[in-house]
C-alpha cells in the first residue's frame, strides 16, 4: 500500500512539474522536480504516465520532451453546460492554430454576450487561452491552454510577446555568417583544386544548428528549420548562396558580395512568416507590405 501511495506522490510531483511548464519538460527537468528519484525510478514513472496518456513525447534537438497533453484539460468541461462544451470542442478542433472569436460565434451559435461570458469561464479554470497574432496584432485567437501555438500565429522563435527581436535575428545572422565564412577560409587553398574547394565550402543547416547550439548565445530553443531561415536571410542580403545536393538537402557557403547588402535582416522580412505569401502577391517593396508599415509604427 505504501509502495503505491509512493509511486501515486511520484507521478504527481512530475504532474506539477509539467502543468508549470507547458511548452515540455526534459529528463533533467523531472529530476531536479524529484530530485530523490533513481534512474530506475524515474523510467518507470515516466513509462507509466505516458501509458496511461498522461503525455505527449517529442524529440527536440536530440533529447526527449515530454508535454501534458491538452485531452486532459477535459476535466475540467466535465461538469461544464452544454454551451462550454460546444465551445470547448470548436477550439479543440482548431489546434493550435487556433480559432477566432467570430468563428466561435458563426459556428457555436451564440450571442456575443453568452460568448464572451462562456469563453472568460473556461480561461479561468486555465482549459484555454487567448493568443494574439503576430500578423494581425488586434486578431486574437483561442486555442487549448497547454498546446505551442503554430509558428504562423506566435511568429516562432523571433519574436517575444508579439514583438519581433530585431537584435537577437541580427546577433544570429553575424554568427551563422561568421561560421560559412569561416568554413570557406579553411578549405580556401585545398590541394584538390578549387572546385574541390568549393564543394566542401558548403554548410548543411545541421551543421551551422551545432555551431549555434554549441556557442550557447539562444535562450530559446532553435531547431534546424530557425537556422535555415537565418541562413536564407544571408542569401537573400547577398552574403551567402544556397545550393541543392543530389540528395534533396539544402547547403550554404559565404560568397564575396559586389553590391551593398539590402538589409532584409533589419526589417521583418527575412524572418516574416508571411514572406512566401507576400512574394506570391508580388508585394516587393516595403510601402507595399501592410505587415511591414505595422512593424515600423
Amino acid at each position: 500500500m505504501s509502495t503505491n501511495k509512493s509511486e501515486e506522490a511520484i507521478k504527481e510531483k512530475i504532474l506539477n512539474a509539467a502543468k508549470k511548464n507547458p511548452k515540455g519538460i526534459s529528463d533533467k527537468d523531472i529530476k531536479a522536480a524529484v530530485p530523490e528519484l533513481s534512474s530506475g525510478e524515474l523510467v518507470a514513472a515516466i513509462n507509466s504516465l505516458l501509458q496511461q496518456g498522461c503525455f505527449d513525447l517529442f524529440n527536440q534537438c536530440g533529447s526527449l520532451i515530454y508535454r501534458l497533453k491538452a485531452q486532459t484539460s477535459k476535466t475540467a468541461v466535465k461538469g461544464a453546460d452544454n454551451e462550454e462544451k460546444v465551445v470547448y470542442n470548436l477550439i479543440e478542433e482548431a489546434g493550435n492554430k487556433g480559432i477566432w472569436i467570430r468563428d466561435i460565434r458563426v459556428r457555436s451559435n451564440l450571442a456575443n454576450t453568452q460568448l464572451t461570458k462562456v469563453l472568460k469561464s473556461l480561461e479561468s479554470k486555465k482549459v484555454i487561452k487567448a493568443v494574439k497574432c503576430v500578423n494581425a496584432s488586434k486578431k486574437k485567437v483561442y486555442m487549448l491552454y497547454n498546446l505551442e501555438p503554430d509558428r504562423s500565429i506566435s511568429g516562432g522563435a523571433w519574436y517575444q510577446d508579439q514583438d519581433f527581436e530585431s537584435e537577437f535575428v541580427d546577433i544570429l545572422n553575424r554568427q551563422c555568417l561568421r561560421f560559412l565564412q569561416q568554413r570557406a577560409d579553411k578549405i580556401k587553398n585545398n590541394v584538390r583544386g578549387p572546385i574541390v574547394g568549393r564543394t566542401q565550402s558548403y554548410a548543411t543547416g545541421a551543421e551551422v544548428h551545432k555551431y549555434i547550439t554549441d556557442l550557447g548565445i539562444s535562450n530559446v530553443t532553435l531547431d534546424v528549420e530557425d537556422v535555415v531561415t537565418i541562413l536564407n536571410t544571408l542569401v537573400y542580403d547577398g552574403k551567402a548562396e544556397s545550393s541543392v545536393y543530389p540528395d534533396g538537402s539544402k547547403v550554404f557557403r559565404a560568397i564575396e558580395s559586389l553590391l551593398p547588402p539590402p538589409g532584409l535582416v533589419q526589417v521583418p522580412c527575412g524572418v516574416c512568416p508571411l514572406i512566401h505569401k507576400c512574394y506570391s502577391k508580388g508585394l516587393i517593396t516595403p510601402q507595399d507590405c501592410t505587415y511591414m508599415n505595422e512593424w515600423l509604427e
